[in-house]
């Protein structure tokens, strides 16, 4: 939207009013973002380049401290319109402020820091607080993928327990249905490529669209043709077969991969009698494999009992770990599915001897929309500030909510170079930079610096991303 344009107004309103509030003489701030906890013990972290390049890296002018001035005048803020002219002319509009982060795609225990910010002009020691509501919408990409990452850890243990070629299945295991069921366009770029930082099945194109333009990935997912009710259900229920055979004839071609939502009136009977009888020979004949979707019921009876009945109509292979394997068909379920259910129906269907080959998913709002800031406790906070030349350490301790307790002092993040641990450390506050840090035997710096003075530092590809990520396990 054009009118949310201008960075300056990309914050909380009484952010406009934070540079009067700080001890007189401060001259410097440091903040950091970690998740407190939550529903999974680690995140995997991505989308800060992303926000970091649509946002920090256009430099603001005049008229947009124009536009601000005049709108928190009646808004009813004080706003700092010297201290912003000032970063227009001294800075060329560029905020003066130093991000380190660890690289994305990185798998961090919670309670760790992940992401350092700090002022880097004496003048402009108070924009760090002033960017604090844009960068720690970074809680969004970040939980997206922590969601995916753990359910593809589920998803690989079965095919790794069922599965003759885990490793080739699994990037597709896992299809995102989430685009229409999110809040904004931006929503649905900045989580659907979350997403497939773990998995190369898509049907959001904005987040085919959000990894090109911020890592570099011409094309970072895949989908194929595949059926919806209204497709089906305008042939009229007499015609199902025939809509069903339709998609036969379109794009059943050898080698080929088709989807049909076959529960727009009975999917048992639409497998008994349609796919299993009057269709069956078309199917085996296309060379293609025809991916069932039931769209209704309990998914995890609903999937089982769809692959018995596919069994019936066209049997199966034994695999080398002694499950089943059917032949020409395979089920997709996309209705239900979060990481509860398909770790449920991956459970019902490997007890009945069904390799996982057999069944894929497709996650829609449970991978983009039913989360939250509190998913993963996402805090950005304010832990040192230099007053009279001096650091000090700022923290807040509430006695109500010891869960709220925030990191105090500069600080940055280590690495465990054989063991891959983490250990959020202190700075001394006496220390002239981050690298004057005594790490203990073992440990590397984990944050590197990405952004400074309006200008990225390093510039990851989501190749990288997706190769860090990958590489970790529970």
């Amino acid at each position: 939207m054009r009118c949310l344009d201008n960075l300056l107004l990309n914050t909380d309103s009484y952010k406009a009013s934070h540079w009067l509030q700080y001890p007189p003489n401060t001259d410097a701030t440091f903040f950091y973002v970690e998740s407190r906890g939550g529903l999974y013990d680690r995140t995997v972290f991505f989308g800060l380049q992303a926000i970091l390049k649509e946002y920090l890296a256009k430099p603001i002018t005049h008229g947009d401290v124009d536009e601000a001035r005049d709108l928190f005048a009646a808004h009813g803020e004080p706003f700092n319109e010297a201290g912003w002219r000032y970063i227009v002319d001294a800075h060329g509009g560029l905020l003066p402020v130093r991000i380190r982060a660890v690289p994305e795609g990185s798998v961090v225990p919670t309670h760790q820091a992940l992401v350092t910010i700090e002022s880097t002009d004496p003048e402009a020691y108070w924009v760090p607080s002033y960017i604090e509501t844009l960068l720690l919408r970074l809680w969004y990409p970040v939980t997206v993928a922590t969601i995916s990452w753990h359910a593809k850890q589920t998803i690989r243990q079965f095919l790794e327990r069922t599965s003759d070629d885990p490793e080739g299945q699994l990037p597709f295991k896992l299809h995102d249905f989430g685009a229409r069921g999110v809040s904004s366009a931006e929503s649905a770029a900045l989580g659907g490529a979350a997403h497939l930082v773990n998995f190369m099945g898509t049907d959001t194109v904005s987040g085919l669209m959000a990894a090109k333009a911020y890592y570099h990935e011409p094309m970072a997912g895949f989908s194929i043709p595949a059926a919806e009710h209204s497709t089906i259900t305008s042939w009229g229920r007499a015609n199902e077969v025939e809509a069903y055979r339709n998609m036969l004839r379109q794009f059943a071609k050898p080698g080929a991969i088709v989807a049909v939502v076959s529960d727009s009136y009975d999917i048992f009977h639409a497998i008994r009698e349609h796919w299993g009888k009057t269709l069956r020979e078309e199917v085996i004949a296309s060379g293609a494999t025809v991916v069932v979707r039931p769209d209704s019921g309990d998914p995890v009876a609903v999937v089982h009992q769809c692959l018995e009945l596919l069994d019936e109509a066209f049997g199966h292979t034994v695999n080398g770990k002694g499950y089943k394997v059917l032949n020409h068909v395979r089920v997709i379920q996309g209705d239900g599915i979060n990481p509860n259910s398909i770790r449920a129906i991956l459970e019902r269907v490997t007890s009945a001897g069904y390799a996982t080959d057999n069944v894929a998913f497709g996650m829609g709002g449970a991978l983009l929309q039913q989360l939250n800031r509190d998913t993963q406790k996402f805090a950005l906070k304010c832990s040192a500030a230099r007053v009279d030349g001096k650091w000090i350490d700022v923290y807040k301790d509430p006695v109500t909510d010891k869960g709220k307790q925030s990191k105090r002092g500069r600080m940055t993040l280590l690495k465990h170079r054989e063991y891959g641990t983490y250990k959020t450390v202190p700075v001394p506050a006496e220390a002239a930079s981050l690298a004057e840090v005594e790490k203990p035997m073992g440990f590397d710096d984990a944050l590197i610096t990405v952004w400074e003075d309006g200008r990225i530092v390093n510039d990851w590809t989501f190749a990288q991303v997706r190769e860090r990520a990958n590489a970790a396990r529970l």
